[in-house]
């Protein structure tokens, strides 16, 4: 019994002081799990792929107007159907419903965009995700990984009050004039010309499908999600 009081009293303080340690947590099982949205697939990373996880043991639903995912392993969702290019902006509002069931430690979630040879072992995008310990990450497949902005903290990024408690983030991509840039809360965090991002073990192209980026066991509800031209 000390040992799993010690164990809560140290998640709390490292919470409290920003200091947390990403555990390196197996992937869970999420029960009722798969894509249950018309239209919509998913991929799992090959990390998890390796463990034996499928996009069946994360899960893709819909309730009302907004899209409710639980990971699982870590997955990207798209819908084939949703492409964006030229001039063009991607954005969602994405709610941490709890910090301790799922989400007992910070896990990442987002938009990415320029999505290529979509579940495929070539899959190309970039995407922009936050942490709810006020974190934030640009990360791509290229098909392999590459970081243009590693997990730093940003004050544009919100901050759960506790764990345990929720947690709202907007995140946005901005693609216009040559450049893509991620914004947070209203306040730009990452910018990159195209030349930046686009090319060799990168980027084909920021043209392409947009979607959803979570990594493993965590939850959010997404509201708003939607592409808007110019």
């Amino acid at each position: 019994m000390r040992f799993v009081y010690a164990a809560a009293g140290a998640i709390l303080l490292a919470f409290a002081t920003g200091t947390f340690v990403r555990a390196q947590d197996a992937d869970r099982v999420v029960p009722g799990g798969g894509v249950h949205v018309q239209g919509w697939t998913g991929k799992v990373d090959a990390s998890s792929a390796r463990q034996g996880r499928s996009v069946n043991d994360a899960k893709l639903a819909q309730e009302g107007s907004d899209l409710h995912i639980i990971t699982g392993p870590a997955t990207t969702f798209w819908n084939p159907a949703n492409t964006a290019s030229g001039d063009y902006t991607v954005k969602a509002t994405f709610r941490e419903p709890k910090f301790m069931e799922f989400n007992s430690h910070p896990h990442s979630y987002g938009i990415f965009i320029g999505g290529t040879g979509m579940g495929t072992d070539q899959m190309s995008l970039l995407y922009c995700v936050t942490y709810g310990d006020g974190q934030v990450m640009i990360r791509g497949f290229g098909p392999a990984v590459f970081t243009p902005l590693r997990e730093q903290p940003n004050a544009a990024v919100h901050k759960a009050a506790a764990v345990g408690q929720p947690v709202t983030q907007e995140i946005m991509w901005r693609v216009k004039g040559g450049r893509a840039e991620c914004s947070v809360n209203g306040t730009v965090v990452a910018g990159y010309n195209k030349s930046e991002i686009v090319g060799a073990g990168k980027l084909q192209s920021t043209d392409g499908v947009f979607g959803l980026r979570f990594t493993h066991n965590v939850e959010a509800v997404i509201s708003g999600f939607a592409m808007s031209k110019g």
